[in-house]
This record gives structure tokens, sequence and C-alpha cells, in this order.
């Protein structure tokens, strides 16, 4: 089912017509209303007519998250507080949070792009939706609770964590579909196993995961262990939240709703525009929002898109599965690494779980990287010379992906903390 169809299967020259339409409106409303995009745009000798379609785009200011926090809390809002109905804030590890503010109208638009984004994932009116992102000030939960509602399809607001109860209300309500962290749906497949649930017992049939980044083998992983197809979504709260990409059925890349977010690719050094189909630097601008329109924003996720036509119908453009972000990369004496990289390897491997911990240290002037990695229990021997066969075979297949070597630590199961939200890879203890 497609929901927008005049708009999802749009022509590329009408969508293009949309986009520079909403362009150049975005670009008044900012260059107006926030003191620091109109001295970004002085800066480069810009005024809102120079920006007449989607070609200029370019020439446009970037948007970092540095610039959010430098307005906090509501220096980038082209709205008084009183047209503001709903606010929310990223979590931020450092500094003062990213808060995103809401007029009514953007609230509208984000149930729509979410009720695409359901629509692409194989949900349907009759289905029943367990969303367990968390709610509050993150964006996930009440960004797929209003889609939902907005489609039309029954709502379990059960947040994030709680897994008995998660359970329970699987069984007992009949959830056809789950939407968390891929981490998280791992955990539930393991806790499932432990109380002897075959997930062939429930109703689930999709889960719609995303919040941080998952591989193609974590894909397989949760796939295979309850027997779903997983979906991959994509969004952040600066932008929106979640709603700004999703896959279809076919699992063939992202579609956009690149009628609300155009998107760009660029070189993370240069901040040139790539050529089309390059691997750089996603960046996004919004040309619906009203509360916090937002114009270039380096989001950091490295990808790329696909202008191809879908063979689900759809025309929007699609963006490939995130190998990584330019800021979460490590480099690892001279050698760029993504822990998706090292993740692949390991669900690779039928001998250990889907549950990993990167510990970079530096020794003088060496970094060493340590991979934590949990064996299956199965696989989990007494015997030195079993488990050194093992961790022999790991630390060859990560140095034969990576091109570096590594140390390997096998741990028992469950040794790794569990959460309900994003979960945490990367231990960096340099002082870089």
């Amino acid at each position: 089912m497609i929901w927008n169809k005049v708009i999802e299967c749009a022509s590329r020259e009408d969508m293009s017509t949309i986009q520079s339409e909403r362009l150049a409106k975005t670009v008044e409303r900012v260059y107006h209303n926030i003191p620091s995009y109109r001295a970004k745009m002085q800066e480069k000798g810009l005024v809102p007519a120079d920006i007449k379609s989607i070609d200029d785009i370019s020439k446009l200011p970037f948007t970092e998250k540095s610039d959010l926090r430098d307005n906090y809390p509501f220096g980038m809002f082209t709205v008084p507080m009183s047209e503001i109905v709903r606010v929310h804030a990223s979590s931020g590890t450092t500094g003062k949070p990213t808060v995103v503010g809401y007029t009514r109208n953007d609230l509208n638009m984000w149930a729509e792009v979410v009720t695409r984004t359901l629509c692409m994932a194989g949900v349907h009116q009759n289905d029943i939706v367990q969303v367990a992102y968390g709610y509050g000030l993150f964006t996930g939960g009440l960004g797929m609770h209003y889609g939902t509602e907005n489609l039309g399809a029954t709502v379990i607001p059960i947040s994030g964590g709680n897994t008995q109860k998660q359970l329970q209300l699987m069984q007992d309500f009949g959830t056809t579909v789950i939407a968390c962290t891929p981490s998280y749906a791992l955990f539930l497949a393991e806790v499932m196993k432990e109380k002897g649930i075959d997930p062939e017992s429930l109703n689930l049939k999709v889960g719609i995961f995303g919040a941080e980044p998952w591989s193609e083998n974590m894909r397989k992983e949760i796939e295979s262990k309850l027997k779903i197809k997983a979906i991959d979504i994509y969004g952040l709260s600066e932008i929106v939240g979640p709603g700004v990409s999703c896959e279809c059925e076919e699992q063939a890349g992202m579609h956009i709703n690149e009628d609300h977010f155009i998107p760009e690719i660029i070189h993370p050094e240069t901040l040139e525009p790539v050529p089309h189909g390059e691997i750089g630097e996603l960046v996004f601008t919004t040309v619906t929002k009203e509360g916090i329109p937002i114009i270039r924003y380096r989001t950091r996720d490295l990808t790329r898109l696909i202008y191809d036509k879908c063979t689900c119908g759809r025309t929007l453009v699609r963006m490939e599965k995130c190998m990584g972000r330019s800021d979460d990369m490590l480099i690892i004496r001279g050698v760029n690494v993504f822990p998706s990289q090292i993740e692949s390897v390991l669900l690779e491997m039928s001998e250990t779980e889907p549950h990993y911990l990167l510990i970079v240290e530096r020794e003088g002037t060496l970094d060493i990287l340590e991979v934590m990695v949990e064996v299956q229990e199965q696989f989990f021997s007494d015997e030195i010379r079993v488990l050194e066969a093992l961790k022999k075979k790991i630390t060859q297949n990560i140095q034969n992906t990576l091109g570096i070597s590594v140390n390997v630590k096998l741990v028992e199961p469950k040794t790794i903390e569990r959460t309900a939200g994003k979960s945490k890879r990367v231990i960096d203890n340099r002082k870089i």
C-alpha cells in the first residue's frame, strides 16, 4: 500500500518543482526570523532572492549541531512560543541538549510522513503496533505513536524496557508490528528463547528498527530469531524525528520523504557535493517545518543516494543503510574503522552472540583496539584450547576485514550490558 501516491510516485521534474517552491519560502522564513542564519547568509553575500530553485541549495550555509546548542533553548525557532505546541530535545552526550519545537502544522506533517513509512513497511489499518521506543523528550516513541494513529492502526504505547511486559502484551494483545531499536529486538529474542516462547506462536510479522546503526547481518539475525521482516527506518530529532526515510518491503534502500526533507550528499572534509551514487555525508534541508526549519543540516551519517525508481512503484529517492557516522568513526593506526564492520564479521560467525563492545586504548603512541564479544553458551568451553582456537578465528576474520590487528576478548553470554535504547558499542579511552 502507498499512502500518498501523488507525492510518493511523483516524477523527478514534479518533485523538483515542489522542492524549489518550498525551499525558497523556507529560506525567506529563516533569513527574516533567525539572526544566526541571517548572519551566515550575509557572510556569504546571500539574500533570499538568490535562492530560486533546488539547484541553488549548495550556495546556502551549513547547520551543525553546535548551532542548535549555541542558540539554546529557543533561538532557532521562527515562530513565537504561543504557536509551539510541543518541544522535544535530544539527550546528547556532551553540552546542552538540542531543542526542537513543533507547531500544530508540524505535528500534522510529522504524522503524515510516519504514516507513509509505516505503509512502506507493509503496515495496514488492521495491524497492532507495539511502540517500544522511548516516550518523552526522545522523538522516537511519540513520532511512531501519532503516525500509527494517523494510519488508523492500533497502537500499544508501551515505551522502552520492561521486557517481561513487552512479551506478555505481544502474546495477549496479538501484536503484529514491533517498533524498537535493533539491539533491543535481539534482546527480546534472547529472552523469548529463555522463556520457551516460540516466535511463530506470536502474530508478529514486521519489525521497524532504527535509532542506532545496524548491519545487514544483524537484519538476518533478527529475521531468523523473531521470524519477521526487519525494516530499517531513519530519522533524527533535528530534522523531525522518525519518518525522514524508511525501507519499503523490497528492503532496497530507505525512501526519503523528500517533499519535506531535501537530501544532499557531500564530502565530509571538502564539504563539496559528491557525484551521484558516491558515498558521502548526508545533509538535510527541511522545507515544510514552521517551528524550527533547518538549512543544510550535517547529519554526520555516511551513505549514498539512489534515484532509480523502486520496484515498489515509489519514485522517492532512496538512501542506503548508513555505513556509519563520520564522527563515530574510529581511526586506528591510520585505518578508518566503523563498529558496523566488526558487527558484520561477528554476525557471520555461528559461535558468537550479536553483542559486542569496542575498547580503544593508547599505549605510548600505539592505538590498541580490543573487541569484547559474547560467545554463545554451547560454544563457551572450560577448555582453554577450544576458546583459544575461537579467539584466533575471530581475530583473523576481523583482521581480514579491517586490515589491522585487534585484541579479542571472549566473554560469557549476557556479560555485556543490555539496553532498551541505543546500545553503547565503543569506549574510547585515548586522550586525543
